[in-house]
């Protein structure tokens, strides 16, 4: 039995406005297997996603998404906002 979670999520930044002081850019990836975290990203984004992350990479469903395995998460800079789609996919080592 593997203690991985049965998903990986992708983290792509959808949409960026105003001056993100991290650098973020439409198109960034990050990616989140249970293990680790492959990519940048700045730490008041991540701290922010990590909730959404850890319930999506354990399979978590929320009656509001129109698809199951994709939401939107914004960076809690209002004035700069990144918006990022977080996508969950299965693992390869699930089923």
């Amino acid at each position: 039995m593997s203690n991985l979670p049965p998903y990986w999520i992708e983290a792509l930044v959808i949409e960026q406005r105003g001056r993100c002081l991290f650098g973020h850019r439409v198109g960034d990836r990050v990616l989140f297997d249970g293990e680790g975290i492959q990519g940048k990203i700045c730490w008041h984004a991540l701290v922010s996603m990590v909730p959404k992350v850890h319930g999506f990479l354990f399979g978590a469903t929320y009656p509001w998404l129109e698809d199951p395995d994709t939401c939107t998460h914004a960076c809690p800079d209002a004035s700069n906002p990144v918006v990022f789609k977080l996508q969950r996919f299965p693992s390869r080592t699930s089923g």
